[in-house]
């Protein structure tokens, strides 16, 4: 079984204050798998409900943003760059 981690490139970033991106970079034999996933999967797997995806197919990638739990920079906020959720994802069992 492999992991997105195994089979995509991802990186978390900030997309201001209030919101964080995950991009999921993969390459032509692999978007398709990747792309077959459900948003509620991709969720889940985050800890929460609200998920806007976008799918770009002609560059191969998935991007993912969610609010922020906390507001970027502020004294209860413990990821400014969103790096941890880029981790979480990276262990999804993508099958194969």
């Amino acid at each position: 079984m492999s992991s997105l981690g195994d089979i995509a490139r991802l990186r978390s970033k900030n997309a201001g204050p209030f919101w964080i991106t995950v991009d999921i970079f993969c390459d032509a034999d692999t978007y398709a798998p990747v792309a077959s996933i459900e948003t509620e999967v991709f969720a889940a797997c985050l800890g929460v409900r609200d998920v806007k995806r976008f799918d770009l197919p002609d560059l191969s990638v998935v991007k993912l943003s969610l609010p922020r739990p906390q507001v970027q920079g502020s004294a209860a906020d413990r990821d400014m760059h969103g790096a941890a959720l880029a981790q979480v994802l990276a262990g999804l069992d993508v099958g194969g």
